[in-house]
C-alpha cells in the first residue's frame, strides 16, 4: 500500500450550530470590492466591473475566541467585516436561480488584510497574496445550516473593535447578491462541497493593533471574536 512520505495535515474544518459533526473546508474564495461604499473608500468606482475573487489557504481559518499574534511583515493590519457562504453541493456554470441550492450554511467572518502590503502590490501591479492569505487571515464563526435558517437575504453586519462600532451595514447592501456570486464563481472554477465565499465588506475598514478585540456580527447568523496578541 502506498503511503506518505510524511502524515499528511489535517482537514480544516468548521464547528456547526447545533450540531456535533464539523464542517470540513476545502478551499477558500473571496470576493473584492463588493459594497459600493467600502469600493469607494478603497478609491475604486463599483459600478464599472464585474466580480471578481481572491483566494485563502484552508489552514488560514481562524474560529471564534481565538487569540493571534499580530502578523509579521505589517504595520497596519486591517479588519473586514463580512457574509460567509459554506458550499456543500459542487458544480460548474451555476445558474443564479440554482445557486442557493448549493449553499449548506452561512457564517460571520473577518478577511483579516495586511493593507500595506496589499497597496504595494497594487501599485506595482503584483499579485495581493501575501496581503491577503497569510497565516491566521480567514477568521470564521461556527455554520448555521441553511436548512435550519433558509437564506437570508438581509440583515445588519457590523464590526466592532474594542467595543466601539466600526462597520455598520446591512447584507443587502452587496452589489452582487450572494446567487450571483455563485454564478460567476462558477464559471471560472468548478465549486465543491467545503468551498468558504466570503462575500464582500461594507466601509468603515481600519486597523488594528496587538491587545485589539475585534467583533464581526450578523443579524441571524451570531458573531465571531477574534483577540490580536
Amino acid at each position: 500500500m502506498t503511503g506518505y512520505v510524511f502524515a499528511p495535515p489535517a482537514c480544516p474544518s468548521l464547528p456547526v450550530v447545533g450540531q456535533a459533526d464539523r464542517f470540513p473546508v476545502r478551499r477558500i474564495f473571496c470576493v473584492g470590492r463588493n459594497y459600493a461604499e467600502h469600493a469607494r473608500e478603497m478609491g475604486n468606482d463599483p459600478d464599472r466591473e464585474p466580480p471578481f475573487f481572491f483566494s485563502k489557504p484552508g489552514d488560514a481559518l481562524v474560529q471564534d475566541g481565538a487569540t493571534i499574534p499580530y502578523p509579521p511583515a505589517t504595520e497596519n493590519l486591517h479588519f473586514e467585516a463580512e457574509l460567509v457562504l459554506a458550499i456543500g453541493l459542487g458544480g460548474r456554470d451555476i445558474a443564479p436561480g440554482n445557486a442557493l441550492s448549493h449553499i449548506w450554511g452561512y457564517a460571520p467572518g473577518n478577511d483579516l488584510t495586511r493593507r500595506d502590503l496589499q497597496a504595494q502590490a497594487k501599485s506595482m501591479r503584483r499579485p495581493w497574496d501575501m496581503g491577503k492569505a497569510f497565516d491566521n487571515s480567514a477568521v470564521c464563526g461556527a455554520i448555521l445550516s441553511a436548512a435550519d435558517i433558509g437564506h437570508p437575504a438581509r440583515g445588519r453586519i457590523t464590526a466592532t473593535v474594542n467595543d466601539t462600532l466600526q462597520q455598520d451595514a446591512d447584507i443587502a447592501d452587496m452589489i452582487w447578491p450572494v446567487a450571483d456570486i455563485i454564478a460567476h464563481l462558477s464559471a471560472l472554477v468548478t465549486l465543491a462541497p467545503g468551498d468558504l465565499i466570503y462575500t464582500g465588506t461594507p466601509a468603515g475598514v481600519g486597523a488594528l493593533v496587538a491587545g485589539d478585540t475585534c467583533t464581526v456580527a450578523i443579524d441571524g447568523l451570531g458573531q465571531v471574536t477574534t483577540h490580536i496578541a
